[in-house]
């Protein structure tokens, strides 16, 4: 099984993901990782911290001459900004933060909860995704990232080839599809900025040429559409996730949720097998399994919980009334959340595709998924 853990805390030496079932063989693009690494850094509205920080994976571990041997993969990100040994704690807890019921379930500090709860724990993530991703682009599976709504302005995505998907999210501050709708964005993060507040948003990510059956129906727990919404909201400040139409189908009468199949022999060959449907409300999951359709996942993320404006709360010693505390923070990072929303999802397909096709070589996984297909196609003859 495909797994990873991170460590490390925000102003700590810095962040390590280990990944492990990585299958040998395969090519590590270092430069991949780091490029995820940098854009997870970008994004209109972002910190002070990020001026600091040029985010860069060593791998300690796990490779040879530039491919994977099968066995752990170590990959470490270092703090610039390392100085956990000389911060104080926070005496003001922070509303919409764990430092509050952090610092009462362990017993101890609010720092202790802060360092670890940060969003900085995401860098190990987005490494560790990258990874994934660089695996799935060698089977030609791809993953693409990209804002969908900051505050009430809503920025829709365009039906496009993955390649133009990614040259225009990558020509937009914001990482949306419209770079050219970029300005009214940046304006409002910046009257939100003066207002000393924070604003949030939607982020989605689409898979496309997954093969058929990554998942199952048979176990609640192994069922991808579950395991795609656990892992997204994992992700620091997601508070909702949709696959596919997601909560618009509940207002819709079944003829117009559900996906007609249709069949186009000159397609035999993709991924769907020749299977089509005119459109995607399901997202590319049915019954917990993969359809041959794009998967398309959705997340909307809170507002960043560190205000200028601060709002109500206590001296955790006098128990009498404080404005909270107040960290360095962003205003807005919800083009970051994209990266780390696409690096992730990239984990879980990664993940669920070595469960069915193997996890010893790259080679072996791309041979099975090709002999899977075909025995797919002479089944259903």
């Amino acid at each position: 099984m495909l797994t990873y853990r991170t460590a490390g805390e925000s102003h700590g030496k810095g962040i390590l993901a280990l990944v492990d079932g990585y299958p040998a063989g395969a090519v590590i693009d270092i430069e991949r990782i780091d490029h995820e690494l940098r854009r997870r850094q970008g994004g209109y509205g972002r910190g002070g911290r990020q001026a600091i920080e040029t985010d860069r994976a060593e791998v300690l571990t796990g490779i040879w001459q530039g491919r994977s041997i099968g066995s752990p993969i170590a990959l470490w990100v270092v703090n610039r900004d390392y100085r956990l040994e000389t911060l104080e704690d926070l005496s003001r807890p922070r509303p919409g933060h764990g430092d509050l019921s952090g610092s009462i379930k362990y017993l101890g500090s609010i720092r202790g909860i802060l360092e670890r709860a940060s969003a900085r724990e995401t860098a190990g993530r987005v490494a560790a995704g990258a990874l994934a991703s660089g695996l799935l682009a060698q089977l030609d599976i791809r993953v693409v990232g990209y804002v969908v709504s900051i505050g009430e302005i809503e920025v829709s995505p365009i039906d496009a080839p993955y390649e133009e998907l990614v040259e225009r999210r990558d020509r937009s501050e914001l990482y949306t599809l419209r770079p050219e709708d970029d300005q009214a964005l940046k304006d409002r993060i910046d009257r939100c900025r003066e207002e000393g507040d924070t604003l949030g948003g939607v982020v989605e990510v689409r898979v496309e040429g997954v093969p058929f059956g990554l998942g199952t129906h048979a176990q609640w727990d192994q069922k991808l559409d579950g395991r795609l919404a656990r892992a997204a909201m994992a992700v620091q400040a997601i508070k909702g996730v949709e696959i596919g139409a997601g909560f618009e189908a509940a207002k819709l009468p079944g003829s117009e949720v559900h996906d007609a199949i249709q069949f186009d022999a000159a397609k035999r060959e993709e991924s769907t097998l020749g299977y089509v449907r005119p459109t995607n409300r399901a997202g590319g999951l049915e019954a917990g399994m993969t359809n041959g359709q794009p998967i398309i996942v959705r997340a909307a993320m809170k507002p960043i919980a560190t205000l200028r404006k601060a709002l109500e709360s206590i001296d955790r010693e006098t128990k009498e009334p404080q404005e909270a505390s107040y960290e360095r923070s962003d205003v807005c990072a919800v083009s970051a959340t994209s990266v780390v929303m696409e690096n992730i999802v990239a984990f879980e397909i990664a993940t669920a595709l070595i469960e069915k096709f193997g996890d010893d070589s790259w080679e072996e996984i791309a041979a099975r998924i090709k002999l899977f297909n075909q025995m797919a196609i002479d089944a259903n003859k």
